[in-house]
C-alpha cells in the first residue's frame, strides 16, 4: 500500500505570534523614544530635527533635487520639526502598535510602522542607530510580506505566511545569528579567540543587570565554557532552519534560551524580544499542537491573498543578493558584484536591509565620563544619570526593553576622544543653558535653582566592588572645561 504523501509544514500559528511580538516591540520601541525625544532632538535638545533638517533642505536646495530627497532622506520630518510633531510621530507609532497587536488591518498598519520608525531613524543620527533600530526596520519590513491583507486577524483563522516570506524571515535569523558569531572571530580580538571575552563582558557592557555582577564572578572555567557555547550557538543553531522539525525544535531552544540569557545579564533595549520572536518561524504548526483549520495560501488563488506570494518574490529578489553581499563581508569574504553594489548605494537610506555583528571586539575596561558643573571653575558638582554607573554604591538597574539613549551614548563616548563624539559639546551646552528637556533625560541636577558657568567631562575607571556595586579611580579629563560666552 502507497504511504500518502506528508503535507508540507504550515506556520500560520508562528505567523500570528510574532506579528502579536512585533506590535508589542515597536509599542516599546515608540514609547521608550517618546520620553526621551524632545530631550534628544527637540527644540532645546542635544541634536534638534530642526537644525538637520534645515542643513537637508539647503542641501536640496543646492542640488536641485526633486523627489530623490524622499529616498535620499526618507522622514515625515520634510513637513515639520516641531516639538509637537515630534512627539506625534512618537505617540502615533505607539497607537499603530496596538493596532497591530489587536490584528486590525495588519497590512497598512505595518507599512505605516515601518515608515514612522524610520522617519525616526533618519533624523536621530547617533540616538537611532544601534543594530537592534536597524534590526526593527528590517523585521517589519519583511512582516508587511508575512501579514495576511484582511481588516480583522483573527487567532481562529490564521493564515499560513507565503513560503518565501517565511524563508526571508529565516534568512534574517541566519544572517543576525551567525554574522553575529562571525565577527568575533574575523575581528582578531584575542579575548575571543583565548575564550576569555566573558570574564570581561559582564563589567564592562553599557548597562549591565545586577545579576551580571554576580555573573563576573564565576570561575574561569565556567567564563570560557560559555565563551564556547556563545559560538556554537550563534554559529551552528540558526542552521537548524534548513533541519527536519527535531532540528528546528532545537535550534528555537537554543537560540531563544541564549536570547533570554542575555536578557537577564544585560540591558539591550527590545533586542531580545525581538530576536526571540524571530525563532518563533522555527514552530511549525504541528509543534504548537494547533489543529484548528488553517486558511493556507495555494497557487492560483484568485483572491487578494494569491498576490502575497508574487509581491513577497519582488521583495527577496531586491533585497536578497544586497543581504547575501553583506552576510558574505561579514564572514570576511569579499564579495561586491557591480550591480549588487548599486543596488545597495540606492536601498541605504531605507535602512532596511543590514549586516550585524555584535561585540566584535570586546571592551576589556571599562570608563565612565562624569559630567561636573561648577560657578567658579573651582569647586565642582556632579550630574547623576539615571542608568548608566555613576555613584558606586547605586545597584545596576533592571531597564530593558526601555533604552536610555543618551545613558547608552555616553557608554560609546567614553571609548572614543571628545573631538570624535560632536554630539557631547551639544550636550554640555544644554546644561549650561538649562534645558528642561534635556535636564529630564538626568536623575539629579545638582544646581536646581539656576544653570552653572561651567560644565567639564572627568574619566572615571570602574570596576565591580566587593562590598559595593562599585569602585572607581579618576583617570583625567575626558573634555575641556565648556563655558557660554558672554
Amino acid at each position: 500500500m502507497t504511504a500518502m504523501p506528508t503535507a508540507p509544514p504550515t506556520f500560520a500559528r508562528a505567523a500570528w505570534l510574532f506579528l502579536r511580538l512585533l506590535g508589542v516591540v515597536y509599542f516599546v520601541a515608540f514609547c521608550s523614544f517618546a520620553v526621551q525625544a524632545l530631550g534628544l532632538l527637540g527644540h532645546d535638545g542635544i541634536l534638534p530635527a530642526r537644525l538637520y533638517m534645515g542643513g537637508a533642505r539647503a542641501f536640496v536646495a543646492s542640488e536641485h533635487l526633486g523627489l530623490d530627497r524622499f529616498r535620499l532622506l526618507p522622514t515625515f520630518f520634510w513637513v515639520s520639526t516641531s516639538d509637537w510633531f515630534l512627539l506625534t510621530l512618537c505617540y502615533g507609532g505607539a497607537a499603530l502598535a496596538a493596532l497591530l497587536v489587536a490584528g486590525v488591518a495588519p497590512v497598512p498598519i505595518l507599512i505605516a510602522l515601518w515608515i514612522d520608525y524610520l522617519s525616526l531613524s533618519a533624523v536621530s543620527r547617533e540616538f537611532l542607530s544601534y543594530q537592534w533600530d536597524a534590526f526593527l526596520l528590517e523585521a517589519g519590513s519583511i512582516a508587511v510580506f508575512v501579514a495576511p491583507p484582511v481588516w480583522r486577524e483573527r487567532w481562529d483563522a490564521a493564515v499560513d505566511p507565503p513560503r518565501v516570506a517565511r524563508w526571508l524571515m529565516w534568512w534574517l535569523l541566519v544572517r543576525l545569528m551567525v554574522g553575529s558569531g562571525a565577527v568575533k572571530l574575523t575581528s582578531g580580538d584575542p579575548t575571543w579567540r583565548n575564550l576569555t571575552a566573558m570574564t570581561f563582558h559582564y563589567e564592562t557592557q553599557p548597562i549591565p543587570t545586577p545579576i551580571a555582577w554576580y555573573a563576573q564572578r564565576l570561575p574561569l572555567a565556567m567564563q570560557k565554557a560559555s565563551t564556547v557555547a556563545v559560538f556554537a550557538v550563534e554559529l551552528l543553531a540558526p542552521w537548524c532552519v534548513f533541519g527536519s522539525r527535531r532540528w528546528r525544535i532545537a535550534g528555537f531552544g537554543l537560540l531563544a534560551g541564549l536570547q533570554a540569557l542575555i536578557a537577564l545579564t544585560g540591558n539591550y533595549a527590545f533586542f531580545n524580544l525581538l530576536a526571540g520572536a524571530l525563532c518563533l518561524f522555527l514552530l511549525d504548526d504541528d509543534t504548537l499542537g494547533w489543529s484548528a483549520r488553517l486558511s493556507v495560501e495555494r497557487a492560483g488563488d484568485p483572491s487578494p491573498r494569491g498576490s502575497r506570494p508574487i509581491a513577497s518574490i519582488v521583495f527577496a529578489i531586491l533585497t536578497v543578493p544586497v543581504s547575501l553581499m553583506m552576510f558574505l563581508n561579514a564572514l570576511g569574504i569579499g564579495f561586491v558584484p557591480p550591480l549588487v553594489g548599486d543596488l545597495a548605494e540606492y536601498l541605504a537610506p531605507l535602512r532596511s536591509v543590514n549586516s550585524y555583528g555584535l561585540f566584535a571586539v570586546m571592551t576589556t575596561t571599562r570608563d565612565e565620563i562624569v559630567i561636573e558643573g561648577s560657578n567658579d571653575a573651582v569647586t565642582w558638582q556632579a550630574y547623576e544619570f539615571k542608568f548608566k554607573p555613576g555613584d558606586v554604591n547605586r545597584r545596576p538597574p533592571w531597564v530593558a526593553p526601555h533604552q536610555p539613549r543618551l545613558d547608552w551614548q555616553m557608554w560609546f563616548a567614553a571609548l572614543t576622544t571628545y573631538q570624535n563624539a560632536p554630539w557631547f559639546e551639544n550636550f554640555c551646552v544644554r546644561l549650561l543653558e538649562g534645558s528642561p528637556d534635556v535636564l529630564s533625560l538626568l536623575a539629579f541636577n545638582p544646581f536646581p535653582n539656576r544653570p552653572p558657568e561651567y560644565i567639564r567631562g572627568e574619566l572615571y575607571r570602574y570596576h565591580y566592588g566587593a562590598n559595593t556595586w562599585w569602585t572607581r579611580e579618576r583617570i583625567g579629563a575626558y573634555s575641556p572645561v565648556v563655558h557660554l560666552n558672554p
